[in-house]
C-alpha cells in the first residue's frame, strides 16, 4: 500500500510538472496552389500560406498541437496525416480520408488538435509507469487521393529535452529526400489505373530532391557533431544516402531511439526516417558531397533522360570547389533489421492473434492493374470507418460491419498481434502501420517465398513504423493492441495505396465508443459525458459533401450486416482471361487505330498527290 501511495504522489507531481512544461503550439495553414521549379521545371504545386516547401511543424514532448486548416485549392479536396504519431486518444485526428474523417472540401475548414504523447499514465500491481511521450522525427502529408506528391508534404519534429543523445551533438539539421514529377497526380493516377497500363507500371519520377531542391549546400563548422534528421517524403522512390568522407552513427529510426550503430550508407524507403550523428573534420580545406540515389530496381523501365541522383554538399569552405560525387562499385547499405532499440524492449513472445496478409498485383474486369491483400483490393467505404465503429454499438466488434472491401481486422485490448506478410510480387514494398510502431521479428531475403514459421527471433527486435519487404519475400511484425482507434496498414508507395494495397485495423472499438462522441449524440450513439467530442468542423466536412456519418460501410443503419450499395472495385476478369491478354488487346487496339490512320493517310495521297498531311501538291 505504501508503494501505491508513493506512486500516486509521484503521478500527481509528474502531472503538475507536465502541466507547467507543456505548451500549446498552433499552426494556421491556408492550403493553396503556388508555382515551384525545384529541378528547373516550373509547375503548379500545393503550398501552404503561399509558400513551398511547406512549413515544418515543430513541437516538444507533451505539447498540444493545433493545426487550423483552410482548403483554398479551388479544385481539390484535401486532408493532413501526421505520419508516425500514434495519436493516443486522438484517432479522429489521424487524417486518412474515409478512415477517420471525411475529406476537407474546397473552401472548407478543419481543425486537427492532439497531444504529442505515447501512452497515458498506467498502474499495475507491481509497476508504475508515468506518461511516456513521443519524441522523434516524423512528417506530415495529405492522405487523400494520392495528393501529397504534388507538394503537400513536410517535416514534423518532436524535440526531446531528455534525449539519451542530447549531450552528444552540437546542432541538429533536417534533411528531407523526395521524388518529383513534372505532371500532376490526378492525370498520372488516371493513366496508372487504367486499361492502358495493364501491367501496373508505376510512373517513374522525373527527379530526386533534397530539402525539396537540388544542389543543396549545408554550412558546417569543423570539429562539431551534427544530428541529421533524415526523412524520405517520396511517393515512390527509396533512396540510398551517404555522406562522402564521413561516418554516420544511427541513433533513431521512425521515432524510436536505437543503440548507436555506425553506417557508411543507409537506405530509406518512402516514409522512413533516420536520425544520424556526424562529426565534422578539423581540416576545412575541402567540401564533401551528400548523395541521395533513387533505387532504380523499383522502376519497371528507366528513362534514358533520368538522373537518379541528387547531390548536396557539406560546406567547410565557401571558396573551395564543390566536388562531384565519387563513383561507387555497389550499393551496400546498413541493414536496419540489426538495429536494437535503446530501451531494449524484449520480443513480444506470446502472440494472441496472428493473421496473414498475402500481397499480389492483378487485373480486374476494367483491364486495369490493382493491388491486393488476401485477394481483396481496398475500396473506400461510404461511411468513414471510425464513424461506423462509433455508431454500431456492440456490433462494432464484427469486422463485417466495416465492409467486404476494407480488409478489416478487429483487435481486442492488449492483445499481442502478429502480422505475417507474404509478398507474392517481384517488387519491394515499404509497409506502414498507423497508430503504432511494430517489432520487426522476421525479414526474409529475396525470393524466400511464403513464411514457414521456422525462424529464430531477435531478442530485442528493431521497432519502427515503416519497414520494407523484399521481392517475393516475407516479414513478420508484432505489436501490442494498447491504442484504441482505427488505423491503416498499407504500402507507402503512393501508387499502391491508390490501387488498393490497404488493410484496416479496428482496435478496441467498444473502448473507442467510450473515448469519443459526437457533439449531438445521434440515435446510433450513447451519450458519454467523459468522452472527447469530435470537433464540429469534422462533421461539417461530411455534411458539405453529403457523406453519411452513421451505419456500416454502405451507410445502412437499420441492418448493419446489409452491405448493399457499398463501394466496390470493378468485377473480376472473365474466367481464363489473363493480364497478358489485356496487353495483347491494348496493343491490338492501338495497332488498329494506327493502321486505320495509315490507310486514311495513304488514301489521301492517292487522291491528291504526295504532300504533308495529305495536302494537294500544286504544279
Amino acid at each position: 500500500m505504501a508503494l501505491t501511495s508513493m506512486c500516486i504522489i509521484a503521478l500527481t507531481l509528474s502531472s503538475l510538472i507536465t502541466s507547467t512544461i507543456a505548451a500549446t503550439v498552433t499552426y494556421d495553414f491556408n492550403i493553396t496552389w503556388v508555382t515551384a521549379q525545384p529541378d528547373g521545371f516550373s509547375r503548379p504545386t500545393i503550398g501552404i500560406n503561399g509558400q513551398w516547401p511547406i512549413p515544418q511543424i515543430t513541437a516538444t514532448v507533451r505539447d498540444r498541437v493545433i493545426v487550423n486548416v483552410q482548403n483554398q485549392l479551388g479544385n481539390q479536396a484535401t486532408s493532413l496525416h501526421f505520419h508516425g504519431l500514434y495519436m493516443n486518444g486522438s484517432t479522429h485526428m489521424d487524417g486518412p480520408v474515409g478512415v477517420t474523417q471525411c475529406t476537407i472540401p474546397v473552401g472548407g475548414s478543419f481543425v486537427y488538435d492532439f497531444k504529442v504523447r505515447d501512452y497515458k499514465p498506467k498502474f499495475s500491481f507491481n509497476t508504475y509507469m508515468v506518461q511516456i511521450n513521443q519524441p522523434g522525427t516524423y512528417w506530415y502529408h495529405s492522405h487523400d487521393s494520392g495528393q501529397y506528391p504534388d507538394g503537400l508534404r513536410g517535416a514534423l519534429v518532436v524535440n526531446d529535452p531528455d534525449s539519451p543523445y542530447k549531450d552528444q551533438y552540437d546542432e541538429e539539421l533536417v534533411l528531407t529526400l523526395s521524388d518529383w514529377y513534372h505532371d500532376q497526380m490526378p492525370g498520372l493516377l488516371r493513366h496508372f489505373i487504367s486499361y492502358a497500363n495493364p501491367t501496373g507500371a508505376e510512373p517513374v519520377p522525373d527527379a530526386a530532391l533534397m530539402n525539396e531542391t537540388q544542389n543543396l549546400s549545408i554550412n558546417i563548422e569543423p570539429g562539431k557533431t551534427y544530428m541529421f534528421r533524415i526523412i524520405n517524403m517520396a511517393a515512390f522512390a527509396a533512396q540510398y544516402v551517404w555522406f562522402e568522407g564521413h561516418t554516420m552513427r544511427i541513433v533513431e529510426v521512425d521515432g524510436v531511439y536505437t543503440e548507436a550503430a555506425e553506417a557508411d550508407m543507409i537506405y530509406l524507403t518512402a516514409a522512413q526516417r533516420y536520425s544520424v550523428l556526424i562529426t565534422t573534420k578539423d581540416d576545412t580545406s575541402s567540401n564533401f558531397a551528400i548523395v541521395g540515389s533513387m533505387d532504380q530496381d523499383l522502376f519497371d523501365a528507366v528513362p534514358s533522360t533520368l538522373n537518379p541522383n541528387v547531390t548536396g554538399w557539406l560546406i567547410y569552405d565557401k571558396t573551395a570547389p564543390l566536388p562531384s560525387p565519387a563513383l561507387i562499385d555497389a550499393f551496400e547499405p546498413f541493414d536496419d533489421f540489426t538495429l536494437i532499440p535503446y530501451d531494449r524492449q524484449p520480443l513480444l513472445s506470446e502472440v494472441d492473434y496472428s493473421f496473414n496478409l498475402d500481397v499480389k498485383m492483378d487485373n480486374l474486369g476494367d483491364g486495369a492493374n490493382y493491388a491486393f491483400f488476401n485477394d481483396i483490393t481496398y475500396s473506400r467505404p461510404k461511411v468513414p470507418t471510425l464513424y461506423s465503429a462509433l455508431t454500431s454499438g456492440n456490433m462494432a466488434t464484427n469486422p463485417a460491419v466495416y465492409g467486404t472491401n476494407t480488409n478489416a481486422f478487429v483487435l481486442e485490448k492488449d492483445q499481442v498481434v502478429e502480422i505475417v506478410l507474404n509478398n507474392m510480387d517481384p517488387g519491394k514494398h515499404p509497409f506502414h502501420l498507423h497508430g503504432h510502431a511494430f517489432q520487426t521479428v522476421v525479414r526474409s531475403e529475396e525470393e524466400a517465398g511464403m513464411y514457414v514459421y521456422n525462424e529464430t527471433f531477435p531478442e530485442f527486435p528493431m521497432r519502427r513504423d515503416t519497414v520494407m519487404v523484399n521481392p517475393n519475400g516475407n516479414i513478420v511484425l508484432r505489436f501490442k493492441a494498447d491504442n484504441p482507434g482505427i488505423w491503416l496498414f498499407h504500402c507507402h508507395i503512393e501508387w499502391h495505396v491508390a490501387s488498393g494495397l490497404v488493410a484496416t485495423i479496428v482496435e478496441q472499438p467498444l473502448a473507442l465508443q467510450q473515448q469519443l462522441s459526437f457533439a449531438d449524440p445521434s440515435p446510433y450513439t450513447s451519450p458519454n459525458a467523459s468522452a472527447v467530442v469530435i470537433p464540429a468542423t469534422h462533421l461539417e466536412a461530411c455534411m458539405a459533401q453529403n457523406v453519411p456519418i452513421a451505419g456500416n460501410a454502405a451507410g445502412n443503419t437499420d441492418d448493419l450486416f446489409n452491405l448493399e450499395g457499398e463501394n466496390a472495385p470493378p468485377a473480376p476478369l472473365p474466367a481464363g482471361f489473363e493480364a497478358r491478354g489485356i496487353v495483347a488487346m491494348v496493343f491490338s487496339v492501338v495497332a488498329a487505330f494506327v493502321g486505320m490512320g495509315v490507310i486514311g493517310w495513304y488514301g489521301g495521297l492517292e487522291a491528291g498527290g504526295r504532300g504533308k498531311s495529305g495536302a494537294a501538291v500544286t504544279k
